[in-house]
């Protein structure tokens, strides 16, 4: 077993040249590969995806790349490709991929959220909670951090404001492998230096994230041919909440249009649509107060997505719950449970009011990635006391979509996106 654990301490050489350069055109985009020198050793990557797969991480230092008048994000624009030791705070090894992509999917996330505090945990390239609050980038930690106590283990912790020492505190009662903040306050940096496989990183440009909304990047996707797909990155419109589009269809000559959100509501529609940036596709995301109460992702079918993502609401919910209460996780208590009455009493209450709270769902809004086909995803959400969706709308059904929003009681309110959030 030692020598199977090995394998993710042992770094590759990468058979990688140190200069990358790609001609689109008669233009050309130049790169440079990133190493660094810790614990005296030169090197990139540790290794990519698995252990046994040679990676390394080229940052864009040269050329420009225009196309039918869009200009595209440019050399010296970097943020975590232009990663260096300076701001490898406490590295461990060297940096993975995934530890990279990781964080690099939360600034994705984040250049949408830079109105408020905003805090972004990631587990395998997947938001598992976030949340933004006017209360202050703690708050914003912890309640990512209690949207999914269980998927935050051991995941990426990227935020957009400096991190103080009650954040640094509360980051280290959990266990992270990667926290990423524009800057360190106070004792901090030496609260979470404790941590000594914690991976710290301070990218400035986390504080200016809003200088790359509307500016995309080339984004390549490589084929299991060696071919590769290229397009432009995905640019969200819904910048405000005055972006969204009314939802209104017609069928039969007879006009179906849905309730606007209030305030509130459209605050919600507006974070948990950034969020959904990061999100891979099929997906759905629950938000509550600035919040995701559940997060659903990569599913083939859109009501089975809906289905299972509340079930991981009720799943996390409880869980909380016995944390809060009992000092064990959810599971840990079903264990207990088995052969101890008490636990067994213990666990019956807790699912019982989970059931009651709708696992935390009530009063939250609800987005999806893509339109809504048939109605029953939107029937199975309402049962859980949704107030409010947003989807991108130009289904054939969307009269239907909206009848079933307009019978809820109370009624429910919708609004169109005008365009699809896939990730894949």
């Amino acid at each position: 077993m030692s020598d199977l654990k090995k394998m993710y301490r042992t770094l590759t050489q990468d058979p990688f040249p140190s200069e990358m350069s790609l001609r689109i055109g008669d233009q050309e985009l130049r790169f440079t590969k990133r190493t660094w020198t810790l614990d005296g050793e030169e090197k990139g990557l540790r290794y990519g995806e698995n252990p046994d797969q040679p990676a390394a991480l080229f940052e864009l230092t040269g050329g420009g790349l225009e196309l039918d008048g869009v200009s595209f994000r440019a050399a010296g624009e970097g943020l975590v490709s232009a990663l260096t030791e300076e701001h490898m705070l406490q590295a461990g090894k060297h940096p993975g991929k995934i530890n990279l992509t990781d964080v690099d999917n939360g600034i994705n996330i984040l250049q949408y959220l830079t109105a408020k505090p905003a805090a972004v945990i990631l587990k395998h390239n997947n938001p598992s909670g976030a949340a933004w609050t006017e209360d202050g980038i703690a708050a914003a930690v912890e309640r990512a951090f209690h949207a999914d106590r269980i998927a935050a283990f051991g995941g990426a912790v990227i935020v957009n404001r400096p991190i103080d020492d009650e954040t640094a505190e509360l980051i280290n009662s959990s266990y992270f492998e990667v926290v990423a903040a524009p800057a360190f306050e106070g004792s901090s940096l030496a609260t979470l230096k404790k941590r000594k496989n914690l991976r710290i990183l301070q990218i400035p440009g986390l504080a200016e994230l809003d200088k790359l909304i509307g500016v995309p990047f080339l984004d390549l996707k490589s084929l299991s041919d060696g071919g590769v797909v290229a397009q432009l990155s995905f640019r969200n419109r819904i910048l405000s909440a005055e972006d969204f589009i009314p939802a209104e269809a017609e069928k039969d000559g007879n006009t179906f249009i849905a309730r606007q959100p209030d305030a509130r509501e459209a605050d919600d529609l507006l974070f948990a649509w950034a969020v959904e940036a990061g999100v891979t596709s099929n997906s759905v995301i629950f938000v509550k107060d600035g919040v995701t109460t559940a997060i659903g992702t990569g599913e083939q079918d859109r009501v089975g997505c809906v289905e299972l993502t509340i079930h991981k609401a009720y799943t996390k919910y409880a869980d909380l719950l016995a944390s809060d209460e009992e000092g064990c996780s959810l599971y840990e208590l079903k264990l207990k449970a088995k052969t101890d009455d008490d636990a067994a009493a213990k666990l019956a209450d807790i699912e019982a009011r989970t059931r009651e709270a709708k696992g935390g769902l009530a009063g939250s809004v609800l987005v999806s990635d893509g339109f809504f086909p048939f109605r029953d995803g939107v029937d199975v959400a309402l049962e859980q006391g949704i107030t409010a969706i947003a989807q991108p709308g130009g289904s054939i059904r969307d009269w239907e979509v909206i009848t079933a929003v307009n019978e809820a009681s109370p009624q429910v309110a919708m609004v169109f996106t005008g365009q699809r959030s896939f990730k894949h």
